[in-house]
């Protein structure tokens, strides 16, 4: 058994014909039509949840000593993003910087970081019927092997880091990674994308960081591991807390990077209220950015029925479903729905005019960019899962699992919330109840 399978568990049970010219016509005008609405015939047919790892068992198992006390938290947050493994009901997945909140002091927020020595992991698991088990887990490390932690990188960029009651300031690490997309490449080397950059992260097969490419212009100084400026300098507006969330590599060996949310272009107004995000196409062999993409999000009304507050929307996953095509997920806590587009040649917008932060209006500004002559790629969607009974809120991780099925993993957070409530008196955790689960969705026409 995996030492990282022990500890407190909590189960949950899941739940030829001739047809005549005429009628078989009806029957392909009736599918047309039912086209529109595919979610209506998705369903569940597997759910399972992981079981409860005290977080200092699982991380000092990895980094011995590297967290002294945690306050109560299991290990959660592996919902990042998940990728295929190979065997059947395997697969990677990756946590982010760890558990966080915010507390709000003299009326502005604070982030907290109530377990601060914890370093971001790959974790390999296995789902078996109802249960998801730990395999093996690889701390990420800098060149020297010591533990790039999830604390931010910039003081003035990122936002400051608190202990778990808001009332400590934290230091801030250069080395640190919000890590979010995961995929593994054909040499056994990880890919990941990270939020504070944000940054693109090469990770060697035992979890230590060979490059980290960042925007042109970030002047990140002080890190333990080979830093590249490599993206492009635009990037250095990305919301805060919201930059690279999806990572999908197509069948050559590209990847395609999503930006969580638009760009905070020409200022924070602009972003919070824009439906335009970019989704960038980087070569491994070339090492750089070889194409990029405009891509409008759906009004989040119709992501989220109910939901008003357009900033909400985020891209959380990308998966290559063969060719140049992609899966998108656009969601909002409470719902997603995913997408399929294409990687039109004619679509890149790469060093042009919207790529230059004095253009006016920015890309984030148009109302209509298609309009405007940008050319959005084009989209259509193959699932609503807001519409699929039993699937958990915060999908952040989608996999392939074969032309039917989707493997859907949701991030727990931890068990954290935000505000004083997140602790008790004596600083251990009041857990949230939410679990982390995967889920096995099928698509009666496929992808």
């Amino acid at each position: 058994m995996s030492p990282y399978a022990a500890g407190r568990r909590r189960v949950h049970r899941s739940v030829a014909a001739v047809v005549p010219l005429a009628v078989a016509a009806a029957l392909l005008s009736a599918r047309s039509a039912d086209a529109s609405a595919p979610a209506a015939q998705a369903q569940v047919v597997r759910t399972a949840m992981l079981g409860d790892v005290p977080l200092g068992t699982f991380s000092n198992g990895l980094l011995p000593g590297s967290v002294a006390d945690d306050r109560g938290v299991d290990l959660g947050g592996i919902g990042s993003d998940i990728y295929p493994a190979g065997r059947k009901g395997e697969f990677w997945t990756v946590t982010d910087r760890g558990p966080n909140g915010q507390i709000k002091v003299n009326g502005s927020k604070r982030r907290t970081f109530p377990v601060p020595g914890f370093d971001p992991a790959i974790v390999r698991i296995k789902v078996t019927g109802d249960s998801v088990r730990v395999l093996r887990a690889l701390p990420i490390t800098t060149s020297s092997g010591r533990p790039v932690t999830g604390l931010p990188n910039q003081a003035g960029r990122d936002e400051a880091p608190y202990s778990y009651d808001a009332r400590t300031a934290l230091s801030y690490d250069p080395n640190g990674l919000d890590t979010e997309g995961i995929v593994r490449a054909a040499d056994g080397s990880f890919w990941l994308v990270d939020e504070y950059g944000p940054s693109l992260v090469h990770v060697s097969a035992r979890g230590e960081v060979l490059t980290r490419y960042v925007p042109r212009g970030l002047g990140l100084t002080g890190t333990d591991y080979p830093v590249v400026e490599a993206l492009p300098e635009v990037l250095l507006h990305r919301k805060i807390n919201r930059g690279f969330e999806g990572l999908a590599q197509l069948p050559g060996g590209d990847l395609v990077i999503a930006l969580q949310s638009p760009l905070s272009l020409p200022d924070t107004d602009a972003g919070e209220a824009s439906l335009t995000t970019r989704l960038l196409r980087f070569s491994p062999k070339r090492k750089a950015v070889t194409a990029e993409y405009a891509y409008r999000f759906d009004p989040v009304g119709v992501v989220d029925p109910g939901e008003d507050d357009t900033s909400e929307l985020k891209i959380s996953s990308v998966v290559a479903v063969g060719g140049d095509r992609l899966l998108v997920e656009e969601r909002t806590d409470r719902a997603a729905r995913l997408q399929v587009v294409r990687l039109d040649r004619k679509a890149d917008i790469l060093g042009g005019r919207w790529d230059d932060d004095t253009t006016s209006p920015s890309l984030e500004q148009l109302a209509d960019p298609a309009g405007s002559g940008v050319p959005v790629l084009a989209k259509r969607l193959a699932v609503d899962l807001g519409k699929v009974a039993g699937v958990p809120g915060k999908i952040e991780g989608v996999a392939r699992v074969d032309h039917d099925t989707l493997a859907l993993i949701n991030d727990n957070d931890f068990g954290m919330t935000d505000g004083t409530g997140a602790f008790d008196a004596q600083g251990r955790l009041v857990d949230s109840g939410i679990e982390t689960k995967v889920v096995h969705v099928r698509l009666p026409r496929g992808i």
